[in-house]
C-alpha cells in the first residue's frame, strides 16, 4: 500500500512527461467534451422553446460565468498550493489547504445567494426591454444563481483531485454531471414522464441538479479514493495566511475570467443595437466554440499540477518538456477546430432552429471568429504556465488588454460601419495582440524560474 502511494504522489516527478502529460490529460479532456456536449444540448433545447428563450440564456450568460470564475480562480489557487505542498512532501500543509479553500468557497456562494435575491432583474433590465426575455432571463439566471453551491462545491472538489494526479476521477463526475443535465432538459423544459412543463425553469433546474449530484460525487472520492488529502473540522478556524496564499494565486483567474464576463455584457449591448438575433448569435458560438476550448482547457488542467509539482521539486527541464507538448497539442486541437466552423457554419448552426435572419448573421460569425482559434491555443498554455509558476499578474494582464483594452473598444467601432458582421473581426485583433504579450511573458517568467533554479 504504502509502495504505491508513493509511486502516484511521485509519478509527476519521474513518469516521462509526454505520457504523463496524456495520462493526466486525456481524462479532463474527455470529461470537458462531454461537458462541452451539455453546454450545446441544452441550448438546442432551450432554442426549441423560442429565439426569445435562447437570447435571455445568452444575456445570463455573464453571471453564469462569473461564479464559474470564482470557483475555478479559488480551485487553480488550491490546486497550485496543494502539488508544490505535495511536492515538498508537506502533508499537513496540504490538508489546511483543502479545508481552508471549502471554506473559502463557501463564502464565495454566500455571496452568489445575495445577488439571486436582489440583483438579477436589474442585472436583464439593463441589457434589453424586451418583457419576454426579461421574463426568461429572470427565472433561469436567479435558480442557477441559488442553487449554484452544486457548482462551487463540484468544482472544489475535482481541483483536489486534480492536484493529487486522479484526473480519472473528475472524469467521472463532470461526465456523470453533464449527461444528467442531458437527461433532465428535455423532461423538465417539455413535461415529459408526467412532469409539469417548466421552460426556461426547467432548463436552468436539469444544470444545477446536475451540478449537485456531481459535487456529491466528487466529495465521495475525495473521501474514498484520495489518501493524499485528510478531511478534518477539528479545531478548525480560518487560517488567513493560507487564504490570502490561495486568493493571491486564484484571483487573476477569477479576475480573468470575470473579465470575460465584462467583454460579454459589453458586447451584447453592441450586438443587441442590431438585433436579438444578433445576441443568440453570440450565444450560440460560445456554446459550440466549447467543443474546441474545452478540450484544451482539460489539457490545460492536466498541465498545470504537473508544472506546478516540478517547480516545487526543482526539475526545470521537465517543465520545459511539459510546456512544449502542451502547445503542441493545443494548437493542433485549435486547428481542429478551424477546419470545423469554416467548413460547416450552416449545419451548426442549423441545430439550434435557426431561422433564416439568424443564418445570415451566424455563417459569416462562425468563419471569422474561428481565425483566432490556433492563436488562442497558445495564449491559454503560455498564460497558465505563469499562473503556475506564480507569475499570475502576467495572465490577468494579458486577458484585460485582449478583452477590455483590445476587443470591445474594436467591437465598438467596427460596429459603428452600421454592418454586424464587422463586429466579428475583433476577435482575431484582439487575440493577435494577446499572442504577442504572452510570448514576451512567458519568456520572461522563464528566466526567472532559471535563476532560481
Amino acid at each position: 500500500m504504502e509502495d504505491n502511494r508513493l509511486e502516484q504522489e511521485n509519478k509527476m516527478g519521474v513518469m516521462p512527461v509526454n505520457r504523463l502529460l496524456v495520462t493526466m490529460s486525456l481524462p479532463m479532456v474527455i470529461s470537458m467534451l462531454v461537458q462541452a456536449l451539455y453546454n450545446v444540448v441544452d441550448s438546442i433545447f432551450v432554442a426549441m422553446i423560442n429565439e426569445n428563450a435562447l437570447t435571455a440564456v445568452s444575456l445570463a450568460f455573464p453571471i453564469q460565468n462569473l461564479f464559474i470564475a470564482v470557483g475555478s480562480g479559488v480551485g487553480v489557487g488550491i490546486n497550485a498550493l496543494l502539488s508544490r505542498a505535495l511536492g515538498q512532501k508537506d502533508q499537513g500543509r496540504v490538508n489546511g489547504v483543502a479545508i481552508q479553500g471549502l471554506f473559502l468557497i463557501l463564502l464565495c456562494y454566500g455571496l452568489f445567494l445575495i445577488f439571486s435575491l436582489t440583483g438579477v432583474h436589474l442585472f436583464m433590465t439593463s441589457q434589453t426591454n424586451i418583457e419576454e426575455i426579461i421574463s426568461y432571463g429572470d427565472i433561469y439566471l436567479r435558480i442557477c444563481c441559488m442553487f449554484s453551491f452544486g457548482l462551487f462545491f463540484q468544482l472544489t472538489f475535482e481541483k483536489l483531485l486534480q492536484a493529487t494526479g486522479r484526473t480519472f476521477y473528475t472524469m467521472i463526475t463532470q461526465g456523470m454531471g453533464a449527461i444528467l443535465n442531458i437527461i433532465l432538459d428535455p423532461i423538465l423544459i417539455f413535461g415529459l414522464l408526467g412532469l409539469p412543463r417548466m421552460g426556461v425553469a426547467g432548463a436552468a433546474a436539469a444544470t444545477v441538479l446536475g451540478q449537485i449530484a456531481a459535487a456529491v460525487l466528487a466529495l465521495l472520492f475525495n473521501l474514498k479514493k484520495n489518501p493524499d488529502i485528510h478531511f478534518s473540522l477539528k479545531g478548525f478556524r480560518p487560517e488567513r495566511k493560507v487564504i490570502s496564499s490561495i486568493l493571491y494565486i486564484g484571483i487573476p483567474s477569477i479576475l480573468m475570467m470575470a473579465i470575460s464576463s465584462v467583454m460579454t455584457f459589453g458586447l451584447n449591448k453592441i450586438l443587441i443595437a442590431f438585433s436579438s438575433t444578433a445576441v443568440a448569435v453570440f450565444g450560440v458560438y460560445f456554446k459550440l466554440q466549447s467543443f474546441i476550448f474545452m478540450p484544451v482547457f482539460g489539457l490545460n488542467n492536466g498541465m498545470v499540477p504537473i508544472v506546478a509539482y516540478n517547480y516545487g521539486a526543482r526539475k526545470e527541464e521537465r517543465i520545459h518538456k511539459t510546456i512544449r507538448y502542451s502547445v503542441y497539442y493545443a494548437v493542433g486541437i485549435m486547428l481542429l477546430g478551424v477546419v470545423l466552423f469554416q467548413l460547416a457554419p450552416g449545419p451548426l448552426l442549423q441545430l439550434f432552429s435557426a431561422s433564416e435572419h439568424m443564418m445570415s448573421i451566424g455563417i459569416p460569425a462562425l468563419r471569422i471568429i474561428s481565425i483566432h482559434f490556433v492563436l488562442a491555443g497558445f495564449s491559454i498554455i503560455a498564460s497558465s504556465v505563469c499562473q503556475a509558476l506564480g507569475m499570475s499578474v502576467y495572465s490577468l494582464i494579458v486577458s484585460l488588454v485582449r478583452q477590455l483594452i483590445v476587443l470591445l473598444p474594436a467591437a465598438w467601432l467596427l460596429s459603428l460601419s452600421g454592418n454586424v458582421n464587422a463586429v466579428w473581426w475583433a476577435f482575431p485583433i484582439a487575440e493577435l495582440a494577446s499572442v504577442i504579450m504572452c510570448i514576451l511573458f512567458l519568456r520572461r517568467t522563464l528566466g526567472r524560474i532559471k535563476k532560481e533554479m
